[in-house]
């Protein structure tokens, strides 16, 4: 019987930690506050998250900085995130489907949703972890994943393929549904 209680335990644990394993909510979170974000209005009524000119520190946004890429936009609802893609082979992959529509789920560090087709990528960008802001695809299961915090933690977790970062306070993920539907199109 004790072991089977461990062995409950344990993969309790493997899923309370893993991206796209647990759901989190406001109650797990210990504040049902939403966090400030820097929003203007567009013409369509949508709002962008902007980020602020004072933000040359690394403060609450992406860890990951990448020079040059592609702008794209993450729009969930009236919000829209900037964000940009690397050159990756994935990437590019996603670049030729734009605009593309997929359905995440919150979950402990992450959203995360499957694809309806795996994108394309090269064995040599798969790695494990991720940094705070990175927008992945996790080849184990055709997830795409926007991983926002936990990156203390990332290296235990497997086939990552970093396609890009956000461009926003991190913050402004916490500010969504459970589950959300982004759709991804080139930034205009």
């Amino acid at each position: 019987m004790k072991k089977i209680l461990t062995a409950v335990f344990a993969l309790v644990s493997i899923l309370v930690f893993a991206g796209c394993g647990s759901i989190a909510t406001t109650s797990q979170t210990g504040s049902a506050e939403k966090p400030a974000v820097n929003e203007t209005s567009l013409a369509n009524g949508q709002n962008a998250v902007t980020k602020p000119a004072n933000a040359a520190k690394a403060d609450g946004y992406a860890t990951r900085k990448l020079a040059g890429g592609t702008p794209i936009t993450l729009t969930i609802g009236n919000t829209v995130i900037p964000a940009t893609l690397n050159g990756s082979k994935a990437a590019k992959d996603l670049l030729s489907r734009l605009p593309y529509t997929v359905t995440l789920r919150h979950f402990a560090h992450d959203y995360c949703g499957v694809m309806k087709e795996p994108l394309a990528y090269d064995a040599k960008d798969v790695h494990n972890g991720w940094m705070n802001g990175d927008i992945d695809f996790a080849t184990d299961g055709n997830y795409f994943t926007i991983l926002y915090k936990d990156e203390d933690i990332s290296q235990q977790f497997g086939y990552q393929v970093n396609l890009g970062v956000i461009n926003a306070p991190l913050s402004v993920m916490d500010t969504l549904s459970d589950e959300i539907t982004v759709k991804i199109e080139l930034a205009k």
